[in-house]
């Protein structure tokens, strides 16, 4: 049998493991990819270079991570990650460091690749025109449509040929390379240009599509401050946030974002904090305030001493989280890919079966109908539709999240989050404010209650105890410690203290037993002080902690939202439990638990659920690692920017609202509604088409519309997750 200290250290264990930061170098943008399938080939081929363990591309944020296998040198892992990147994709340029510093050069590149590819479609349209249009010799025409196709298509066919070479064979280059060449072998020189052209077209669109759908997504997390002004003796200097140390003084202006965490030292103002927490309602501060990178000021001067250099701020915690969230796929993510490396070979040696086993065995059918039939086949099998507009869907999903003040730490939490059916809270400072007030004070035997709570006021002048704060703070007047004498703090009990010559005694109902003080015993929500003066019981004060604004609301949301069962795990008293349980309308409330017994209640509600069915745990993200690690999605209330919630949980809070659990959830499952249409859309009219075209109904022209029509359409509805209001 177990002892609690051996759950204790196995579960310490455990959350270590949880948490444990695996070896992975910062991310490396890649320049220029616009190709979903290029970023596959790109992840496949690093992962297979020595020293590396795992290689992900995330298509969205142009991003490779790569987790290396232990101590390698990490210029020589770069080197090889650059010319395996230049091997398998030319065009794409490796760049390390920061993205935002090669954002202009990326954008120009971007907007000088659309002009020639919008001259090229222009000149090849034109050329094919006067070749279908005019009435001139057929060498001079099949000569028109040869230049044009080598304006609009040479790239395409350059890319499928190279890649071959290289054995990579599928991919769409060489689903159209195939297609549109056997077009020109049968004869349908006006259809294979044409194909060509709306292919590039449809590539445009697409590429234009997802480069807005990027920047809407960054947009989202636009925090991060461009400069600061730094205070040097009376001059004020532009400098990059980077550059300002721990101790500076830096202004900030009506208008602009706090660039840095840090202390106002002087100055009053109204800050907007919407961009990490979600919240509209704008914040006063003044001397003495935090202030966090990302708050922007609304009015007032503020001169504030930075207490954290850049990379540990609050902004670039948060930034980092979000735009590194979508490298950890979801299920979803992780089976379309795998499902996409095998569909498209499938497809091909289908379509080669459809060119020449049907001429053999029907009478009266030529190969040149069914070659047509086949290419019309390969071009709608194009899996592009998917392999873009999922990822773009899930990374939306969580930057959607994060406006709200939801930080999600990867697409699979995000997808996790759709099968919650048990939640379980932790009490101080998830459910309640964490914060312990005077609540009630109730003196007895002639004393007044001004009287009773200067007594306890003194008692506790020199303890840092919660409880002993709240009465200090409810007493709110400065103590003269000339008055007092004898102080004696006995142990599990309470304080012994003479205060203007008459002792005080101020405790739990223990000490009032030890010193055999008649008093009383109530049965009230909360910790109770009891006070004696010289052995006569003076009266007692209550000290509780409140229940957050929008708990219940909470509460009512979860049950709205399906689920089972709601339950609320703390080591407070039973009868301080179960009133805020019965307040909440909460299913079970465990209290006087210890840590070990927390994760025991944990572990017996795991057992409850079926294997599809997720279990999430919410807490502070400070005390609550143990059961954090045990849950299946562990929520932290991350009180603007916790370092500890940040680093334990799943998924963080930054408002430290509870209803914020129900907004996470609405979000993941209208993210995975979204996903799952465009996987039902695309595959549907891919389905269909597939059938006519193999039937010989369908065109190239409705063969190119099913490929890139549909993965406009896919990538356009994807977009449609980042609208999160009313969610």
């Amino acid at each position: 049998m177990s002892t609690p200290e051996a759950k204790i250290n196995k579960n310490a264990t455990d959350t270590e493991k949880r948490i444990e930061k695996k070896v992975v170098m910062a991310p490396i943008y890649l320049e220029g990819i616009d190709c979903a399938s290029c970023a596959k080939k790109i992840e496949r081929a690093v992962g297979k270079i020595n020293g590396i363990k795992t290689s992900t591309v995330d298509f969205a944020t142009q991003k490779l991570f790569v987790e290396p296998t232990g101590a390698v040198k990490t210029d020589k892992l770069i080197d090889d990650i650059k010319q395996t990147v230049t091997r398998v994709e030319p065009e794409v340029k490796v760049t390390l460091g920061s993205k935002g510093k090669s954002d202009e050069h990326s954008h120009d590149h971007e907007s000088s690749n659309t002009q020639q590819l919008i001259i090229r479609l222009a000149v090849s349209g034109a050329l094919t025109a006067i070749a279908a249009l005019s009435p001139i010799p057929f060498i001079l025409d099949v000569s028109l449509f040869v230049i044009a196709y080598a304006i609009i298509g040479g790239d395409i066919v350059y890319r499928a040929f190279r890649n071959i070479l290289r054995g990579q064979v599928f991919d769409e280059n060489f689903l159209m390379t195939i297609a549109t060449l056997g077009a020109f072998a049968v004869g349908q020189f006006p259809e294979g240009v044409a194909v060509m052209l709306f292919y590039q077209i449809g590539e445009l669109f697409q590429g234009i599509a997802v480069n807005r759908s990027r920047k809407s997504i960054s947009a989202l997390m636009d925090i991060r401050p461009d400069y600061a002004n730094l205070k040097v003796n009376n001059d004020i200097k532009k400098v990059a946030p980077e550059d300002i140390s721990v101790g500076d003084v830096i202004m900030i202006k009506p208008g602009e974002k706090v660039p840095l965490d840090g202390k106002v030292i002087d100055g009053r103002s109204m800050v907007d904090t919407s961009a990490l927490t979600g919240e509209s309602v704008p914040r006063e501060i003044e001397v003495g305030n935090d202030v966090l990178g990302g708050f922007i000021n609304k009015n007032g001067l503020l001169t504030v001493e930075v207490t954290k250099v850049y990379g540990e701020s609050t902004v670039a915690k948060i930034l980092d989280l979000v735009q590194n969230a979508s490298s950890k796929k979801a299920p979803t993510e992780n089976f379309i890919t795998k499902f996409a490396r095998y569909y498209t070979p499938v497809v091909v040696i289908a379509a080669a079966a459809l060119a020449f086993i049907p001429p053999l065995v029907i009478q009266g059918a030529t190969f040149s109908e069914w070659i047509y039939r086949a290419l019309v086949f390969l071009v709608i099998s194009c899996p592009c539709a998917l392999v873009v507009s999922i990822p773009l869907g899930f990374f939306g999903g969580i930057g959607g999240a994060s406006k709200s003040g939801v930080l999600v730490k990867g697409s699979n939490y995000l997808e996790a989050l759709n099968d919650v059916k048990y939640v379980v809270f932790d009490k101080t400072g998830t459910l309640t404010k964490g914060v312990f007030d005077v609540t009630n004070i109730q003196p007895e035997n002639g004393l007044t209650a001004e009287k009773l709570l200067e007594y306890a006021a003194f008692a506790e002048i020199h303890s840092s105890h919660p409880i002993a704060l709240s009465i200090q703070k409810a007493y709110g007047k400065e103590i003269n410690e000339s008055r007092i004498q004898d102080y004696n703090e006995i142990s599990g009990h309470g304080i012994q203290v003479t205060v203007d010559g008459k002792e005080i005694l101020a405790g739990n109902a223990k000490l009032m037993n030890r010193e055999h003080i008649a008093f009383e015993q109530k049965s009230v929500v909360g910790t109770l002080i009891h006070v004696a003066i010289d052995k006569k019981y003076g009266g007692y004060i209550v000290i509780s902690d409140e229940v957050k604004e929008d708990s219940a609301s909470a509460i009512q949301k979860l049950k709205a939202l399906g689920i089972k069962k709601t339950v609320m795990l703390t080591g407070d008293a039973k009868s301080v439990g179960e009133a805020v349980g019965r307040q909440l309308g909460l299913d079970e409330i465990h209290a006087e638990l210890l840590p070990d017994q927390k994760v025991d209640e944990i572990e017996k509600l795991d057992q409850q659920k079926t294997a599809k069915e997720k279990l999430v745990f919410v807490g502070d993200g400070i005390n609550d690692t143990p059961v954090l690690a045990r849950a299946d999605v562990g929520i932290a209330m991350g009180g603007l920017g916790s370092d500890a919630a940040i680093e334990a949980a799943d998924v963080v809070i930054m408002t430290d609202e509870p209803s914020k659990i129900a907004t996470a959830i609405n979000i993941a499952k209208r993210t995975r509604r979204i996903v799952w249409q465009n996987i039902i859309f695309a595959m549907g009219v891919k389905g269909i088409f597939l059938i006519l075209g193999a039937v010989g109904i369908a065109t190239m022209w409705e063969a190119v519309f099913s490929d890139v029509g549909v993965t406009l359409l896919a990538v356009l509805n994807a977009m449609r997750v980042l609208r999160i209001k009313n969610v």
